[in-house]
């Protein structure tokens, strides 16, 4: 059984226990919070030498970080990721698309709102550029999902597992207005709506 070293209340981790969920995968989860320094320590960097969350340990030991790694090496060979090619690349794309333009605004201006050790850093400037820069990125999700159900193919796929996790509570924690982007609000509905969704609150018995 693979043990989850996990943020809960972390997007990049809420990633990988949705995929999970998804899967049906039994797994083990342990608590870390990464705003106290507890992924800077010795014995964690052992796991993980990125002092990052999320990082899984499997049964034989080996551990894989990087919510984006994690994803592809459990989505192998299920539905979450196409045998199509093209499609297949898509899902890539859309996933290094999440981590370059979209985490690092829409996250970020969420983690300034929700995180008070982020709250300094919370400036009026800052706040208007991670609104500007996030919205960038909502547009360009809107332009796919305006036409399209998903953002990768025909089918719902681990693309839109790894950003439903910080699009889904833009606005509630972000600040960000998703009125304007339709296409987003009926996709969060449609992802929502999956069977074997769980929210971010949600752990494994």
């Amino acid at each position: 059984m693979a043990t989850l070293y996990s943020m809960q209340d972390s997007g990049n981790s809420y990633k990988v226990r949705l995929l999970f969920a998804h899967l049906g995968l039994p797994f083990r989860i342990v608590d870390i919070d990464t705003t106290s320094g507890a992924t800077r320590k010795d014995d964690f960097l052992e796991i993980n030498p990125i002092g990052k969350a999320p990082v899984v340990v499997l049964d034989d030991g080996r551990a894989l970080a990087e919510s984006g790694a994690i994803l592809l090496h459990f989505a192998e060979g299920s539905r979450f990721l196409p045998d199509d090619g093209y499609e297949r690349a898509k899902c890539y794309e859309w996933m290094f698309f999440e981590q370059y333009s979209h985490e690092p605004t829409i996250a970020v201006r969420r983690a300034l709102h929700v995180y008070e050790a982020r709250r300094a850093q919370a400036t009026p400037e800052r706040l208007r550029e991670l609104l500007e820069k996030g919205n960038e990125a909502l547009r360009v999700m809107e332009k796919r999902l305006a036409k399209h159900d998903w953002l990768a193919g025909h089918a719902f796929s681990v693309a839109d597992i790894a950003l439903y996790a910080y699009t889904h509570d833009a606005e509630e924690k972000g600040g960000f207005d998703l009125d304007p982007f339709p296409g987003i609000r009926r996709w969060l509905e449609r992802v929502a709506a999956a069977r074997g969704h769980v929210t971010i609150d949600w752990r494994p018995a």
